[in-house]
């Protein structure tokens, strides 16, 4: 399945706190439930005013709906084309 990164701008994001993050972390599961196994969170990075997520889905639209079901913003989503490391370049 297609993976996704998920560009997600929340001024004052990276200020946020454990009790905060617990509850936008629940609140994303509960709503990944909902949707059912064809969509999956791997995991997020948090900078100051953004938080980056990394999803695997069957398309844009069912990580749209996950955003909007979720209450968070989906500002920039981008389907990852190539995967590359250090060892990319041996």
């Amino acid at each position: 399945m297609p993976k996704f990164v998920i560009e997600r701008e929340i001024p004052g994001a990276g200020k946020l706190g454990a009790a905060d993050l617990k509850g936008i972390s629940a609140t994303s599961c509960n709503v990944l439930r909902d949707l059912g196994p064809s969509i999956q969170w791997v995991e997020s990075y948090v900078t100051d005013d953004k938080i980056y997520c990394v999803y695997i889905a069957t398309d844009e639209a069912q990580v749209r709906e996950h955003a909007r079901r979720g209450g968070f913003p989906a500002n920039k989503v981008s389907e990852v084309r190539a995967r590359i490391d250090p060892v990319t370049a041996e």
